[in-house]
């Protein structure tokens, strides 16, 4: 699963071939800092990206599952 950090959050993007067709879904997950060094904490859980876009394949679903979790994290900053 492809992974970036920004500024602390741990950015999980991935592509999963939708059951049924040969299609493909974005997720995403999203973690944030905590008071414990060891541990992340879970503020956007594993999520598809959006329930109408189906991509060709993975390459195409985890780029669009980057792009998707960058602007979560826009809306998450302060």
């Amino acid at each position: 699963m492809p992974t970036k950090i920004i500024d602390g959050y741990e950015l999980e993007f991935t592509g999963e071939r939708l059951e049924g067709t040969g299609q493909w879904g974005a997720y995403v997950s999203i973690f944030a800092p905590s008071a414990n060094p060891m541990h992340l904490t879970h503020i956007v859980p594993k999520r598809r990206v959006s329930a109408d876009l189906q991509l060709l394949d993975q390459h195409s679903a985890e780029a669009e599952a980057e792009r998707a979790a960058l602007l979560i994290l826009q809306e998450l900053r302060p």
